[in-house]
């Protein structure tokens, strides 16, 4: 079957009709006929193309008709027809199954999110299609939105770091973490939320639901300052010996740079500049690699003389300075040493690599 309909196309996921007036008709009736057909579906919309088609050539014929008996020219300004434009319902409103809407939404994210955001999505998603999946996305109602949030406020951070869990249901999760008194912090339940929130706006805004049935609903608890703790000069010079594959030159370029984990694993050797007596500088833009955190974050970052001495010299020339270095490898890394070595303190992370500031152990390496 032809996916392509004469006087129609598809936008997201609704098939809107278009069709040209006659020149001569043009000054009274405008441009083209314009109209939703309000479907997804090809056969429907097929069928409902046919209706707008007798409706415009009504529209033709009935305009001609009116100018010949008026005696008017084309050239006189709109006319009122009386015309019976087609009007097409929603037929299939609240019908889709949430697993059904779930995939097209997932794969449009994945063409405008970051690998990361997009994962972040998909985790999201995930626990939200686990327990509703064989729904009707028209069935749910406020409840089932409450009932949601207290199983999610009931998840262990640990269970969703497991790569053995991964893709659990969300009720094997929630029975999984009972017992531990860790759970996810307010913020991830917050983000969790406000991604399925973001699906039921995206079903609402694509025809297949009137009005998302959560409404205001969101997570009751509040947010929890938890601050980032600076290296002591003791752990810098621990973590600088540590023995690992990629952690050492990405954690001196960190300390030395103050660049995020996500910028770092995005440099390329053509970002390095020099800039006549003030030195070598990083410059720091959205690439093939990496977008930035907003647009205030690209600039320029002098490169430290211990960085273009030790550091750059054992890079790639051309191309990613770090070849498949990812944000996911580093942060995984920096944790394992962190152990290996006894640093237990809360709030040590890479990101702790940007509070340090004490070049003088530099020498060391």
């Amino acid at each position: 079957m032809s996916t392509s309909i004469k006087y129609a196309y598809r936008k997201g996921q609704t098939w809107l009709y278009r069709r040209t007036y006659p020149k001569d008709l043009q000054p009274v009736l405008g441009s083209s006929l314009k109209q939703s057909l309000k479907t997804g579906d090809l056969r429907e919309a097929k069928a409902r193309v046919s209706e707008v088609n007798a409706a415009y050539e009504d529209i033709v014929a009935k305009a001609r008709d009116a100018l010949k008996a008026e005696g008017l020219g084309a050239k006189q300004g709109p006319i009122t027809l009386p015309v019976a434009y087609p009007r097409f319902s929603l037929g299939r409103t609240g019908q889709e199954t949430v697993s059904n809407l779930a995939r097209p939404y997932l794969s449009g994210k994945s063409d405008t999110l970051s690998p990361g955001g997009f994962k972040s999505h998909r985790f999201s998603l995930g626990l939200f299609v686990s327990r509703y999946g064989s729904r009707r996305i028209g069935s749910l109602s406020r409840l089932d939105g409450i009932s949601f949030l207290n199983e999610i406020r009931a998840l262990s951070p640990d269970r969703g770091k497991s790569f053995s869990l991964k893709g659990a249901s969300l009720a094997e999760l929630v029975a999984l973490s009972q017992g531990n008194s860790r759970k996810i912090t307010p913020q991830t339940q917050k983000r969790i939320w406000s991604q399925v929130t973001q699906f039921m706006a995206w079903a609402v805004r694509e025809g297949h639901l009137d009005q998302t049935p959560f409404g205001a609903l969101q997570v009751a608890a509040k947010p929890e300052v938890r601050s980032y703790s600076a290296l002591t000069d003791r752990e810098v010079t621990a973590l600088l010996g540590v023995r690992d594959p990629i952690l050492p030159p990405i954690l001196v370029i960190s300390l030395l740079s103050g660049m995020r984990s996500g910028e770092l694993c995005g440099l390329l050797a053509e970002d390095i500049s020099l800039k006549g007596n003030l030195g070598a500088f990083f410059r720091i833009r959205s690439n093939d690699l990496r977008s930035l955190k907003t647009r205030a974050a690209e600039r320029d970052v002098p490169v430290h003389d211990t960085i273009q001495r030790h550091i750059l010299p054992g890079l790639p020339k051309a191309g990613p300075l770090f070849a498949q270095v990812t944000v996911d490898r580093v942060v995984k890394h920096f944790a394992k040493a962190r152990v290996a070595l006894g640093i237990d303190r809360s709030g040590v992370v890479f990101h702790s690599a940007r509070k340090w500031t004490c070049p003088g152990l530099m020498p060391l390496l």
